[in-house]
């Protein structure tokens, strides 16, 4: 896809927004380090134009905007009184829900025993979700569709999400490998392609084997100062896609 100075390749609503446009951190998030990531790490290259293409921008725009503007009617590329994000068969959310929860806690809320949660959804903040995985991926956690199989209005499609491995993870050693996942899901789009409703499912522990595998470290040794630092370069979200 061609380039555009100053804008971002896979991603729109992003750059030319109006001024009362509310971002969640004061400014449209920069995702020059996870499109790096992405560009070197994708195993597929669609044509500019093409319906894997345009689902696999689409579905970035989409967590862009859910991910950093704060407010429902800033969000151009859903149809806020029909969306519903599904994940793993359970209940879905509404814009509003998924706004207030963010996207890591959607993804990883669970109904597991407390003892066997890696991820405690109950006891993480928007903010503090997006810190977690900010820290442990810095360079980003990058997303590419692998397949389409249907256009809309009902989209199926396959993906794969992943990054490096590089900061600490809920009391684990990074260990500088790279995490990967695969899912699958369905976007439901209007006639005006907004979303209607989006329905992941995945396998949590694939996420997990990969993020556990570092050797367990102090609190002392995790490190704010760390977190701090990869938080003053980029207040982009990591699953960014």
């Amino acid at each position: 896809m061609a380039s555009v100075p100053g804008r971002d390749k896979y991603r729109s609503f992003l750059h030319d927004e109006a001024d009362s446009v509310q971002w969640r951190h004061g400014g449209p998030p920069t995702y020059d380090a996870v499109n790096q990531l992405f560009e070197e790490g994708r195993t597929k290259e669609w044509p500019e134009g093409s319906l894997e293409e345009t689902v696999q921008n689409a579905i970035k725009t989409w967590e862009m905007e859910i991910s950093h503007k704060v407010r429902l009617q800033d969000i151009k590329s859903i149809n806020p009184e029909k969306f519903k994000l599904i994940v793993n068969g359970r209940e879905g959310l509404t814009g509003e829900e998924t706004l207030k929860l963010g996207t890591y806690n959607a993804l990883l809320k669970n109904s597991l025993p407390k003892e066997f949660q890696y991820y405690k959804v109950d006891e993480e903040t928007f903010e503090s979700s997006h810190e977690v995985f900010r820290s442990a991926f810095p360079r980003g956690f990058a997303w590419e569709v692998i397949s389409v199989y249907s256009g809309p209005p009902l989209i199926a499609f396959k993906f794969r999400h992943w990054g490096i491995f590089q900061g600490p993870f809920k009391g684990h050693a990074p260990t500088g490998e790279k995490v990967e996942f695969f899912g699958l899901g369905t976007l439901k789009v209007d006639e005006s392609l907004k979303v209607e409703d989006v329905e992941i499912y995945y396998d949590p522990g694939e996420l997990f084997a990969g993020l556990l595998k570092g050797p367990p470290i102090s609190e002392s040794q995790t490190g704010d100062e760390d977190i701090a630092q990869c938080s003053a370069k980029t207040h982009g979200c990591p699953f960014q896609k």
